[in-house]
């Protein structure tokens, strides 16, 4: 089993991709030809998650999916953000407590 840092720290690398991907499809929405990119995320025994990045089938935009894909990332990495720090209160007061 991964430690609860290294679990957050995995979450919000998924959603830094996922805001990644996102922007680079909004960048690309009037680019003739273009192919969003879709992520999808797996997660991964013992904790944490993977992320694996392809194109989408067909051309075309899809703002709506990528703008609620950005609001999603944002939510997600702020969430893990919230577990890190508590972990490392957590460890930090076990530490002192034994001092």
């Amino acid at each position: 089993m991964n430690s609860l840092p290294s679990i957050a720290v995995s979450g919000m690398q998924a959603a830094q991709s996922a805001l990644r991907v996102s922007s680079h499809n909004v960048a690309n929405l009037n680019t003739p030809g273009f192919r969003r990119q879709e992520l999808s995320q797996r997660a991964l025994e013992g904790g944490g998650v993977t992320t694996q990045l392809q194109r989408a089938e067909k051309e075309g935009a899809a703002l709506e999916t990528d703008l609620i894909a950005q609001l999603q990332a944002k939510n997600a990495f702020l969430a893990n953000l919230a577990v890190f720090r508590t972990a490392d209160k957590l460890a930090g007061t076990l530490l002192d407590e034994r001092v």
